[in-house]
Parts: C-alpha cells; structure tokens; sequence
C-alpha cells in the first residue's frame, strides 16, 4: 500500500491515513477528508486533519482515497444457522424453528458435522466487515468449544453461547433436565477458563418457552457465580408473546419473565433480540435496566414477525444495535442490516404509526457502530479511548459522474456494498488483513 513505512502486525501503535467517518452520537457523523487515525497500544488516540508532531515517527499505512470507519458490530447471529440461509424464509417463526433451524441444529451434535459448517461460519465472518459479535452456538458442550477456537483464531472480538433448552424442544434437541443443563453449562465454563483472549462467554438460555423455571434460575446462579453477560430473544412473534403468558401466568409481560429471575440487565449486561411487540411497560423496564435491543430487520421481514419501533428506542436514549440473525436474516452483512432498518423505519411510519419518524442513514450507522458496540465497552468509534476497530472500504468500482461527499459515500456503501469492498481490517489495534 502506498505511504507504508511498516507491517501493522508488528505493532499496536501506528497511524492510518485516509478518508475517515465514524459516529459521535445517532445524528452526528463525522467526516474527516484525507485525515489521520492515530491507534495507541490498540485504542484510538484520536483523529486528526494533520499528524501532531509526537506521532510524526509512527508506522504509517497510507489508504489514499478509501475510507476508513469503525469495525461493525452484530448483537445477534446464531452460527449453526449458517448452513441454512435463505431457506424455509416462507414461514412464520416457530414452525421455522421446528421443520428448520432445530433438525438443523441437532446435527452439531456431530463433531465432524460441526466442523465443517462452523469454518465456514468463521471463515465469512473473518472477511466481513464485522469486528464484534454476539452469537448462539447450540445445547452441545463440545461443538460449542470447538466453535470459539474457530472464533478465537479469527481474532474478532466475540461472545459465544452454549444454548440452553430443557423443555417445548424436539427429542433431538433439549437436554435431559434443569440440573443437566446446568451441570453442562458449568463443565464448559471449566473447560474454555483461561484459553482465548478474544472470546468469551455469555449465557444464552434460548428464551423463555425453552427454559423450565428451575433451569432460569439455576442460570442465574451461574450468571452470578462467573459474571456472565446474557443473550436471548424477546417480543419477536405474537404467538410468542401469548405462549410465554401461557407457561409464565405470574410475568406482567415477557422481559418480566427474565427479570423475575434477574436475568433481564439492572447490573447484568444483557442483549435482547428483536423487541418487535414490546408494551409500554416492557419499554419502561428495558429502559430502566439498561437492557440492549438487538434490532434485526431482515429477519423480523422474512419470518413475518413485524417491525420493532427502533424510533422509540432511539428517542427514548435506549440502548439499540443491530444484528443479522442468520439464518433469519439471509447473511452476516451488517451494512445490509444497516439499509434494512432504513427501510422497514419507513414501512412502519408510512404503514403503522406515523408519528415514528424513519431512521436516517447516520442513525443506522450509529446503530450498526457505536450503539451496539456499546455493550462490549468503549467500542465503534475513533474518540479518543475507544478500542480500535477499524474497517477500510475501497469504493473505488462504484463509480457515478457527479461530486459525493464523504458522507454520501458511505450512504452508498450501506446499500451498495454488502460486504464486497473491503480493503482492511483491525480489531482493538491487530491487523485482520
């Protein structure tokens, strides 16, 4: 590349040059032509329009014309799924769930099995423009494993869950009781202590209708026991939400059948999928526990579930990102979740409730940067103290006759891109490729 002094690989402190946009707030998007991004033992040191003299004999690596913005972040993606994108998408969520994703997920049971559709998984997700990442694995102990040193070796920054599931499952995919599940979820937090440094757990039971009262709250015992941070499913499809009042009469509404257990934020970082049919009670309690939704547009639109009101998460100053939800969403691109959200925002004000106003494309990319990188600390923008997570885009065969700004070239890579044109990429300061 033009202007390198150096390989990055050798070092967490050196300074990037090119076109850089990344996010301060949903509405403030900064834009900073031919500018320099200055990485200090793997955190941002700041942006600059000109190298301040004390970083003048850094590494440099020169990207000309290209952008560089923020690594992205999927709060939910399950990488058994994978193997199965783009089918079954004419069903609703839990018929899906029977004749699809569970027959699939029993076969990772198999190691070889499992193998095989996890270094794809990996493999994709190295490549993308995903820096950070919250994924379901499945109830097997083993392939769960196995899928976070494929993870590890990526070197993403990743939370992997073994699934939890003791009842209203297939015979092919549930464990035996509460105390099993819980026993194995015990053996493999032993079994992974100690061994990555960029993969860590989180507690994943799968959601409410797959977990016994007795298996909640054993798993807040673990919660409690190792710190653990949690992921599930909420409010994605009505019959959902009237099959949780059914198994749990005592909950007020669904989040409050995992509070009820503590289970639901208030001291437990936790990420919830969806959010699509949240009362007003349910918002006022994720709100007041700090509780993430992970929005995922293309699959609440391909398993007829609905669309989540992100405008009301956004102006009430929640906490939101944005996730794939492969196989529910058909692949691991971010930016294409990125354009969904637009999208599906226009649907539900034109459609449903017109005081919502759609989001902008500077909201979506605050959501699919900052928002959810949020939950994983200081991560998804280039202030000063962020972790640096950096992704370059090369625009370059996307060619148009007229002037853009820099601003208008990064709205084309929401929709255009998918994916497809990047150049670059750095997680907490190493090199990707």
């Amino acid at each position: 590349m033009e202007g390198s002094r150096m390989p990055m690989k050798e070092t967490r402190n050196f300074v990037l040059r090119g076109n850089i946009c990344y996010s301060l707030d949903p509405t403030t998007l900064e834009t900073i032509e031919a500018g320099y991004l200055v990485c200090e033992d793997g955190t941002s040191a700041g942006v600059y329009r000109e190298l301040p003299e004390q970083y003048a004999g850094w590494p440099l690596k020169d990207f000309g014309d290209r952008l560089i913005i923020p690594g992205l972040t999927d709060l939910h993606l399950h990488a058994p799924q994978y193997g199965f994108r783009g089918l079954g998408m004419d069903l609703e969520l839990l018929e899906w769930l029977n004749t699809r994703t569970f027959p699939e997920e029993a076969k990772y049971g198999d190691l070889e099995y499992a193998r095989r559709g996890y270094t794809i998984f990996a493999g994709n997700m190295k490549r993308s423009a995903t820096t950070r990442a919250c994924i379901f694995a499945t109830i097997h102990r083993e392939s769960t494993v196995m899928l976070m040193d494929l993870m590890e070796e990526t070197g993403l920054k990743t939370m992997v869950g073994k699934v939890n599931m003791d009842r209203n499952s297939p015979d092919i995919l549930i464990e035996e009781s509460a105390e099993a599940s819980a026993r194995d979820t015990l053996a493999w937090l032993e079994q992974i202590h100690g061994r990555y440094e960029n993969t860590r757990p989180i507690l994943t039971p799968r959601f409410i209708p797959s977990c016994t009262d007795e298996l909640m709250g054993r798993l807040k015992e673990i919660q409690r026991d190792f710190d653990l941070p949690v992921q599930s499913h909420l409010s994605e499809n009505q019959g959902e939400i009237a099959w949780v009042k059914e198994l749990c009469p005592w909950s007020a509404f669904y989040g409050d059948a995992y509070d009820h257990f503590g289970l639901f934020g208030g001291g437990v970082d936790t990420v919830m999928a969806h959010c699509v049919w949240p009362s007003e009670a349910e918002i006022a309690r994720m709100k007041e526990r700090g509780v993430y939704v992970a929005h995922c547009p293309q699959s609440n639109t391909n398993l007829s579930s609905g669309i989540a009101p992100v405008r009301t998460y956004l102006d009430q100053g929640m906490n939101i990102g944005l996730g794939t939800d492969v196989a529910g969403g058909t692949g691991e691109s971010v930016f294409r979740a990125m354009a969904d959200a637009i999208q599906v925002s226009k649907l539900r004000w034109r459609l449903a409730d017109d005081r919502l106003k759609p989001l902008t494309a500077q909201e979506a990319f605050y959501l699919g940067t900052k928002g959810g990188g949020a939950f994983f600390g200081k991560v998804g923008s280039f202030e000063p103290g962020y972790e640096l997570d950096a992704v370059v885009l090369d625009d370059a065969e996307l060619q148009h006759p007229q002037e853009l700004d820099l601003a208008e070239r990064l709205e084309r890579l929401i929709y255009l891109s998918d994916d497809r044109h990047i150049a670059g990429k750095f997680v907490a300061g190493r090199r990707i490729f």
